[in-house]
């Protein structure tokens, strides 16, 4: 029983500043979004209707969750193969420290600058649309943030930066696969698809929870690069909850905004409480 309780102790300052500063606001946001904007009379699921009933509301939540089912697998799958191409360029030599570093350079990059060179290659005059002028010999003019291609180019944007995060903390699940089981896999006449199959991916399940639960945080500050890119009224596709929390924060809607914010953590902690479950039936 002692054992059990010396890492709480340990983390009873952080635990104890999240509750105060994070904890408590929060619940006192619970409270006012069945309330007034003034505090003072009690609406029930009124402001729950309204935000539900707002179009820009469905339109951000539609997007987000579009980006989320979207961003997360992707992301996700080419961390994966990466973190899977460089763990076996570990194993053989040469290379591997310098596209590592490569990969990781982005994470380093402030989201205002890496949105910046994205503007350059993206604008009507920029380097992508001069490539495809040189390449088809027709003048190419199209604002690319703001076209029906805005989610793709965003999507483009954030795998840019968060690749390399994903990517070594699957490298650190990696390195935790004992080498002996490879070895008798391949003592057993077991191929490289064979050893990904029964024992490398088996073998992943908590990073696969932690890089999820890390990856889906990190989905809903996308906000940074969509605003960059586009500002505060991008193309419709990429037109996000943060987005319509900015408005109303300038508006000081504060009957929408705290019913929103509510239904948004209600909406976030659904897949992580599916991730966790998933990863304590897998123990």
């Amino acid at each position: 029983m002692r054992k059990k309780m010396i890492p709480w102790l340990f983390l009873a300052p952080s635990l104890s500043g999240v509750m105060v500063f994070m904890g408590i606001p929060f619940l006192d946001v619970v409270r006012r979004s069945f309330l007034n904007a003034m505090g003072t009379t009690f609406l029930g699921w009124d402001n729950y209707r309204a935000v539900w009933n707002n179009e820009a509301f469905r339109l951000a939540a539609g997007n987000t969750l579009h980006f989320l089912a979207v961003c997360i697998p992707a992301l996700m799958a080419v961390s994966l193969g990466l973190a899977l191409i460089l763990s076996g360029m570990a194993k053989g030599g040469g290379g591997y420290g310098v596209i590592r570093t490569t990969m990781v350079l982005p994470m380093a990059v402030p989201a205002a600058s890496m949105v910046l060179v994205w503007k350059i290659f993206l604008c009507p005059e920029g380097v992508f649309n001069q490539f495809l002028s040189g390449i088809t010999g027709q003048r190419w003019e199209i604002d690319w943030a703001f076209s029906g291609y805005a989610f793709p180019m965003l999507l483009m944007t954030y795998l840019w930066k968060h690749t390399g995060y994903d990517m070594i903390l699957w490298l650190a699940g990696l390195g935790t696969i004992p080498g002996e089981l490879y070895e008798a896999a391949r003592m057993d006449g077991a191929g490289s698809l064979a050893q990904l199959r029964y024992i490398t991916l088996p073998q992943l399940h908590g990073t696969f929870c932690l890089t999820g639960i890390l990856s889906v945080v990190n989905s809903f500050r996308v906000y940074r690069e969509a605003y960059l890119l586009a500002g505060s009224y991008p193309d419709s596709s990429i037109y996000m909850i943060p987005h319509l929390f900015a408005h109303w924060f300038l508006n000081l809607d504060i009957q929408k905004m705290t019913a929103a914010a509510v239904m948004v953590t209600a909406a976030f902690l659904l897949p992580t409480a599916v991730l966790w479950i998933w990863r304590k039936g897998k123990a």
